[in-house]
């Protein structure tokens, strides 16, 4: 049966690994997980480190900004096709 780890049981162990305190296979037989997993789990750490660091907030909030822009540019121009529908309906009516 397959065991399932949740995130924080992953990084421990991936980060277990990365100190090197004790061999992938240890850690493998130590917490019944298969050596290529935690391999990739350490990988994917080492990989992504810098990400850990960058300010997400500043990214976030800009494309909080662009969609709150680009809704009301579309509300706008609806409001405008709208007032013409209107004035059109009642020349002909």
């Amino acid at each position: 049966m397959k065991k399932i780890f949740t995130p924080e049981q992953k990084a421990k162990i991936a980060l277990a690994a990365i100190k090197g305190e004790k061999t992938i296979n240890e850690l493998a037989s130590a917490h019944e997980a298969h050596p290529n997993i935690i391999g990739q789990w350490k990988k994917m750490i080492t990989e992504n480190a810098a990400t850990l660091f960058s300010d997400k907030r500043k990214k976030g909030n800009r494309d909080k900004d662009d969609l709150i822009e680009r809704l009301y540019a579309t509300i706008g121009k609806r409001e405008a096709e709208l007032d013409w529908l209107k004035k059109k309906l009642l020349i002909e009516s």
